[in-house]
């Protein structure tokens, strides 16, 4: 079990080298904001979708009694390890309340699933603080390194659910690569691609939903 988490947490909590420093695991994702009937955030619902070669490389880890697949007991440890070793990042998750970022706790659990040869992790985040859906709100789930490229295929991937949002509007908005490099051509250096500890590449060509109430 200890080699097995050891080589989950170092695929999903982004080894510190700049060659890294692109993406070498693929989510495709499926978000939706929940809010409560008092207008605060009650919770950000997320399902997680690995490519096949990531999700071929858990299933190598944790097949415990080698029946090429992962059993419930072996789906837990994947759960509880993906909840440890992602904690420090945020889950990739980056959220703003009127351009002040908002702490969300620990998830309580991270359901893992494993079908068509694809791992797949759903779980439920809470602000640690009460949020209210006033002003303008972003949503962002991307991995400042780099290395983990999240992708919603549809704007309808990025949802909102709850009274609260009858009186708000809101966009899915999708950066240009190309434009935001063009942008920031001043600013590009090696080490803005490639800092180990993140840059703010990662959120400008981030796709986000913007809600304003």
């Amino acid at each position: 079990m200890k080699r097995q988490t050891i080589s989950l947490i170092a695929m999903l909590s982004l080894l510190p080298l700049p060659a890294l420093a692109h993406p070498h695991i693929f989510i495709d994702a499926k978000f939706e904001v929940v809010a409560a009937p008092d207008g605060s955030i009650a919770e950000l619902r997320n399902v997680w979708r690995f490519d096949e070669v990531f999700s071929s490389s858990v299933l190598l880890d944790f097949d415990k009694n080698g029946n090429m697949t992962l059993d419930p007991g072996e789906l837990k440890a994947v759960g509880k390890t993906v909840r440890n070793s992602l904690a420090q990042y945020d889950y990739y998750t980056n959220v703003t309340s009127n351009g002040k970022a908002v702490a969300m706790a620990k998830p309580e659990e991270i359901r893992a699933d494993y079908k068509d040869d694809a791992l797949i992790l759903t779980f439920s985040l809470k602000p640690l603080q009460k949020t209210s859906l006033k002003g303008t709100t972003i949503f962002g789930i991307y991995d400042k390194t780099l290395y983990t490229a999240v992708d919603f295929a549809a704007d309808s991937d990025m949802a909102t659910s709850g009274e609260a949002f009858a009186r708000c509007k809101r966009k899915v908005v999708r950066p240009n690569s190309d434009e935001i490099i063009a942008q920031n051509q001043a600013t590009l250096t090696s080490m803005f691609f490639n800092d180990p500890m993140g840059t703010n590449y990662s959120q400008l060509v981030a796709t986000r939903l913007e809600v304003q109430c």
